[in-house]
């Protein structure tokens, strides 16, 4: 598969409708790193791109569109399903939590509240989807969706990137493997994963994808059962180094990132920053090291309260 083409190809389709989001470079402590603020995307989150690729290069049909999502991956596809005019219909799981379940209620979804967590979540879609021949769109393991992800790091490259090393968390593998796609070993990418929801990590140490337990402070964005299988594919293509962070870690990371960089991000956002600042990774001397911060939706609202 050319990815570097299909990645190209949505990069062109979906400039419209996203937003080229900054960069910048920063310093905690002895490390200076580039980052790439994602969670100025539409919806809060990088999933924007993967939604609007889906459904502009997609014939959806009168049903409209159907999503299971722990949160960031259901509000870009029903705000991408409402500026493309198509209904849309999202599942999520109860521990999306306020804050991201409010975000896709904004964007005019019908939105359908599931007890447990994505699996649930996804059968209902998948439920939802055979009654009615809605369009399913998947959060991770499908390749317009892949592709889509894939032009954030296309993008950082046209902004200049200096770095040998690009750490991006990990949840069901979309973002990753854009990134690996789209970069087909010129760059070493480190996936970092809570160690209450590594699936990946699990799936590089037994060769296939495997179901894991999820938990943690990062569930409701990186909660994934099963890792997809076009990310492992191509994590063992290019041999991805996998890290995992603790809660305690990601929490310390949401924090530097506000001290020092005034950016306000979800657990998500901040884990691949978690795996430099608690030394879960460690750069060799030289190293130039660049984190993805990948998600802003934070809960609760910190504005709720004005």
């Amino acid at each position: 598969m050319d990815w570097q083409a299909l990645i190209t190809d949505a990069g062109a389709r979906i400039a419209p409708h996203v937003r080229h989001t900054p960069v910048a470079t920063a310093r905690f402590g002895d490390l200076i790193l580039s980052l790439k603020f994602e969670q100025m995307q539409h919806t809060g989150s990088f999933k924007a791109r993967g939604a609007f690729n889906t459904l502009m290069q997609a014939r959806v049909p009168q049903a409209g569109v159907v999503a299971a999502s722990g949160g960031n991956h259901g509000a870009a596809v029903a705000h991408a399903a409402r500026i493309l005019g198509h209904a849309a219909r999202i599942y999520v799981p109860q521990i999306a939590g306020p804050a991201k379940i409010a975000l896709i209620r904004a964007q005019g979804a019908t939105l359908q509240v599931v007890p447990g967590a994505y699996a649930e979540a996804a059968a209902r879609a998948a439920e939802w989807r055979r009654a009615t021949g809605a369009m399913e769109v998947h959060p991770y393991d499908a390749e317009a969706t892949v592709a889509g992800q894939g032009t954030v790091m296309a993008e950082w490259e046209t902004q200049g990137l200096d770095a040998d090393t690009v750490l991006i968390a990990v949840g069901g593998g979309g973002l990753v493997a854009g990134a690996l796609g789209w970069l087909g070993g010129r760059r070493k990418v480190v996936a970092v994963e809570p160690a209450t929801c590594a699936a990946l990590h699990a799936a590089m140490a037994a060769g296939a994808p495997v179901d894991v337990e999820v938990s943690g402070i990062a569930a409701n964005a990186l909660g994934a059962r099963r890792i997809g299988g076009l990310c492992l594919g191509l994590a063992q293509r290019y041999a991805v180094q996998t890290v995992l962070v603790s809660d305690t870690a990601i929490r310390e990371a949401q924090t530097a990132l506000w001290q020092e960089m005034r950016q306000l991000v979800e657990p998500a956002g901040a884990t691949a920053l978690a795996a430099l600042l608690s030394g879960a990774y460690t750069p060799e001397d030289g190293e130039r090291v660049a984190v993805l911060i990948c998600g802003g939706n934070v809960a609760p609202d910190p504005l709720d309260s004005l």
